[in-house]
């Protein structure tokens, strides 16, 4: 049902560091930031060849970031995002399995325009899961 890996989230305490690093040392292609509300996050996207690492920075004080930075003051990986091609049917088919929906359930846009749905870490072995309507 998954599809590609489109990306790996890393919360950042410094985004502009993070940034700068993965162009510079590492000569990666590195976008804008850009504030994502609904998420509570300002994100940038690193581009690479094969899929996309999404570096993560609190939006506003009641950012989820900002509680994962509290526990991480270097940052960390925070969420795998998979590709699927009905987000509807992937929902209904993970509940069915026991996965846990987080949220509403609903989808909401992500920072692609794209509806996403992020599935409880404690499902996946400790991992957040993001699945992303391609």
């Amino acid at each position: 049902m998954i599809g590609r890996l489109n990306h790996v989230a890393i919360a950042v305490p410094d985004l502009q560091a993070a940034a700068a690093q993965y162009q510079t040392t590492l000569g990666a292609t590195v976008g804008p930031p850009q504030d994502e509300p609904d998420h509570g996050v300002t994100v940038v996207f690193i581009e690479l060849p094969n899929t996309k690492i999404e570096l993560l920075y609190p939006l506003g004080d009641d950012s989820p970031i900002r509680g994962f930075l509290d526990k991480n003051p270097s940052g960390g990986i925070h969420h795998m995002c998979f590709e699927v091609d009905d987000i509807i049917a992937a929902r209904d088919h993970m509940k069915t399995q026991g996965a846990r929906v987080l949220g509403t359930g609903e989808p909401k846009i992500g920072a692609h325009g794209k509806p996403v749905l992020f599935l409880h870490p404690k499902d996946f072995n400790g991992c957040l899961i993001e699945l992303e309507q391609i």
